[in-house]
């Protein structure tokens, strides 16, 4: 089994919208037993909340099923359950090292980090962007899944 984890600050925009959209393209080609999928927030800003309403908005218009959720914080056991804990942007690696205290087994990576331009997945929280974000991961959930030799 392949154990993902999506890691952004709140837990309410990017990660949610990641971890709905993996599931979806896992389900679609088939090996949705392989994956195990969830995400977390670095921060405790938003615990307990659902997806933000425009991140769910924008799944529906996209045909990603989602489920309600609660928002969560990444915790420090949470580390040695993940084979990939993807990073929304570089400062979450900050503030997940607050928590974890290192990444001595190479699990944390940048999601960008298998596509051909690694940089930041972009805050909708901020910018209001969501179509942006909703393109970034899709194109770094096919990267993933195309290095792990699965056809997205």
């Amino acid at each position: 089994m392949i154990r993902v984890m999506f890691v952004c600050h709140g837990n309410i925009c990017r990660s949610p919208m990641a971890e709905f959209v993996l599931k979806d393209m896992v389900r679609h080609i088939g090996v949705q037993d392989e994956f195990y999928i969830e995400s977390s927030a670095t921060s405790r800003e938003e615990i307990g909340n659902d997806m933000y309403p425009p991140a769910k908005k924008l799944l529906r218009q996209k045909g990603v099923p989602f489920s309600p959720r609660a928002a969560r914080q990444f915790k420090k056991e949470d580390y040695s359950r993940f084979d990939y804990i993807f990073i929304m942007e570089r400062y979450n690696f900050v503030n997940l090292c607050r928590i974890i205290g290192d990444d001595p087994d190479g699990r944390v990576h940048l999601f960008t980090e298998y596509t051909d331009l690694p940089k930041d997945i972009a805050d909708p929280w901020y910018s209001g962007d969501f179509e942006t974000t909703y393109k970034q991961v899709v194109e770094c959930s096919k990267a993933f899944l195309n290095h792990l030799g699965y056809e997205a």
